[in-house]
């Protein structure tokens, strides 16, 4: 059975074309694969990768370089699409404000601004916006995180030591360090459905199958319709002859992702085993719509024609 990686999957569309694979905008970006699929799952970046996607990607990329914690570019970007949803590339409007590098800002029809639309005062800036002075001062009032229970420092660096643990999980010399990371997340947010999930992947990689369902559980109790975790947790089931439990799982990240091939895949050769050939057939073809070149096309044409054959 296909394990589902870590931090999300891009929802594809069985008719969409796209100009770069997920492959290959890891590979140009120099980030792993993982890491691009939660962007994606979290609504940072869109889920095709055009040309114009790649710009967005690197403005992002160039911002997480430079310190800024993704959850900080997350609100400025959400703020901005809000306030200017005629902006096409919000993300490549992004830049940092030289006199205080910590400090985001947006370039808007030449005119350099707050993300919440506050105008500032340019002296002696080059065009790609260099230093300014703003027109009022930065409201630093205190915020809370996602869940209520974290400020938003917490909720930032939680994140934080997540993107660290995406970085690491990808090489299997650096498995402790990246569980280390996401279990520091977990401390900060214990609420960070994704980091459970993601601790899961590494342990059920490792053959340690009763934790990663624990894990897998965790996120799924934070977060019921975790496409990740239910599928993840239902190949743990299957291995354990849990199969009609499976079977739900398969089915709750299908009701979430009907258009991600390798649950159609899974629940295949599922309905297979379970002796139940017309779900195998439907999901069959279905991977085919959405995958006809996968690499488990063969398979199923090899089954597809073996029904033909019997009917």
């Amino acid at each position: 059975m296909l394990l589902m990686v870590p931090r999300g999957a891009p929802t594809w569309h069985p008719y969409r074309v796209l100009d770069y694979s997920l492959g290959d905008v890891a590979r140009i970006l120099k980030v792993s694969p993982r890491r691009v699929r939660y962007w994606q799952k979290t609504r940072l970046v869109e889920d095709n990768f055009a040309f114009r996607d790649l710009v967005v990607l690197r403005a992002i990329v160039s911002l997480l370089d430079k310190g800024i914690p993704l959850q900080r570019i997350r609100r400025n970007l959400e703020t901005v699409r809000d306030r200017l949803p005629e902006m096409d590339d919000p993300a490549a409007a992004l830049r940092l404000w030289a006199e205080d590098p910590s400090r985001i800002v947006v370039r808007n029809d030449g005119r350099l601004e707050e993300a919440g639309g506050q105008l500032l005062l340019e002296f002696d800036a080059d065009p790609t916006g260099g230093p300014v002075a703003s027109l009022a001062a930065h409201d630093a009032k205190p915020e809370w995180g996602p869940h209520g229970t974290e400020t938003l420092a917490q909720a930032e660096a939680a994140m934080v030591w997540f993107e660290r643990g995406c970085e690491l999980d990808g090489d299997p010399e650096e498995t402790v360090a990246a569980t280390k990371a996401y279990e520091r997340a977990l401390e900060l947010d214990p609420h960070f459905a994704d980091a459970h999930c993601n601790i899961g992947a590494v342990l059920y990689n490792q053959g340690r199958l009763h934790e990663a369902r624990r894990a897998f559980e965790a996120c799924l109790a934070e977060e019921e319709d975790h496409v990740e975790a239910n599928f993840n947790l239902a190949n743990v089931l299957e291995e354990a002859g849990e199969d009609e439990t499976a079977l739900v799982h398969y089915r709750r990240a299908l009701a979430t992702d009907p258009f991600y091939p390798d649950l159609h895949i899974n629940l295949a050769l599922l309905y297979e085993k379970l002796g139940r050939g017309l779900g195998a057939t439907q999901h069959w073809r279905r991977y085919l719509q959405l995958d006809p070149q996968g690499s488990w096309a063969e398979v199923a044409r090899e089954r597809l024609e073996r029904v033909s054959d019997c009917s």
